[in-house]
């Protein structure tokens, strides 16, 4: 007879919701929260008030933060009740990718622990983004170790997949901007530094990335209908890096003063902002190309699945950057761009979600392709 530990794990295994659900859960689950997340972070952003904006938006960070929790006890589960398909997972070339949606789902309820919370949260908030600082360089670090020593890849299967991974530590860096200054000058200093770290650990190796996506998209064309989604994921690390730097350069002149990098405080805000400028118009110029490629998928006729999650957090995140840019300029062209693409932004969230809802009520969504072999 098995011991009651053992026994109990096994009548959980063999539950049809463990089988058809636990099993079957894929960290591409974290995308929704980031889709959801970056629309309510750019409403809060949102330069023009209108009644029910802030409760919409705590709204949507509650439901965000509740949808996270249901994940990251699905996912556990899968750890927990079958092992065996951690394995797989981490071998499939797609689906491990996606491991680096964890930490950047997270972010922004981090955030919203900060902006909705007040000071009764920022404690909560502050412990969070130390967590998700490991999940990001964890990730970071594991998935493309497995990528150099395990995946079988060639030049004609590289995806911006291969930016999920890499681009969460620099999520993880601006959610330290919104978190540092309201902590204390020493907590704050070292949310700061670290976060500038995260950035170069990710910003750089991820446009490397780009130059081999945009390589092969040469020499081998675009990706299948299935992943047209994945266009817009080389939109999101720009947006980030250059939110990243025109959040954290607006922080460091207060948490810097009186210190002895007081001196950097200035280079950090300007600087932040060329750089931060710079990155938006490299985005712009990659915004136009997504589009015209997504239009020439849609003639084609596409069919949803939750890769569709790829059309929100990159256009949410050069959004946010393209209102920061408004609101520290002063440019109206920036503020019209930001609302307009909000409006698009906040379009296509309704659109996905929607598909997302229907198909779920339809049982069309739990499928692990790292266990279509039947390997685990």
């Amino acid at each position: 007879m098995q011991p009651g530990p053992a026994r109990i794990l096994d009548t959980l295994r063999q539950a049809p919701f463990a089988q058809t659900v636990v099993r079957q859960f894929t960290p591409n689950w974290f995308t929704v929260t980031m889709g959801t997340g970056i629309v309510m972070l750019n409403l809060l952003a949102f330069p023009f008030d209108f009644p029910g904006r802030h409760a919409l938006a705590e709204t949507l960070w509650l439901a965000d933060a509740a949808l996270y929790l249901l994940f990251a006890l699905l996912f556990l589960g899968r750890i927990i009740l079958f092992p065996e398909t951690v394995e797989p997972l981490l071998r499939h070339p797609a689906m491990s990718m996606f491991l680096g949606a964890i930490p950047m789902g997270l972010i922004p309820i981090v955030n919203g622990c900060v902006l909705f919370g007040g000071a009764g949260m920022v404690g909560t908030a502050h412990l969070l983004w130390w967590i998700d600082v490991a999940l990001a360089v964890g990730v970071a670090l594991l998935v493309p170790y497995r990528l150099f020593v395990q995946h079988d890849h060639a030049l004609d299967r590289i995806t911006p997949l291969w930016l999920l991974p890499i681009v969460g530590p620099e999520v993880t860096a601006s959610g330290g901007a919104v978190l540092a200054p309201h902590l204390a000058p020493a907590a704050a200093q070292a949310v700061l530094a670290v976060s500038y770290l995260l950035w170069a650990m990710s910003v750089p190796f991820a446009l490397s990335i780009i130059t081999l996506v945009i390589l092969r998209y040469a020499l081998h064309k675009l990706p299948p209908a299935e992943m047209a989604a994945s266009v817009w994921l080389i939109l999101g690390p720009i947006g980030t890096g250059a939110l990243g730097l025109l959040t954290l350069g607006q922080a460091a002149p207060a948490i810097l003063a009186g210190g002895p990098l007081a001196g950097m405080a200035a280079v950090a805000r300007d600087g932040g902002l060329l750089a931060g400028f710079l990155l938006w118009g490299m985005g712009l110029w990659w915004l136009a190309i997504a589009a015209a490629v997504t239009f020439r998928y849609l003639r084609q006729g596409l069919r949803f699945n939750l890769g569709w999650w790829g059309y929100t957090f990159p256009l949410g995140v050069f959004t946010a950057a393209t209102l920061a840019l408004g609101r520290l300029t002063g440019f109206a062209a920036f503020t019209a761009a930001g609302v307009t693409l909000y409006l698009i932004l906040a379009g296509i969230w309704t659109v996905v979600a929607a598909h997302t809802v229907r198909n779920l009520l339809k049982q069309r969504l739990f499928h692990a392709p790292c266990l279509a072999t039947g390997a685990a």
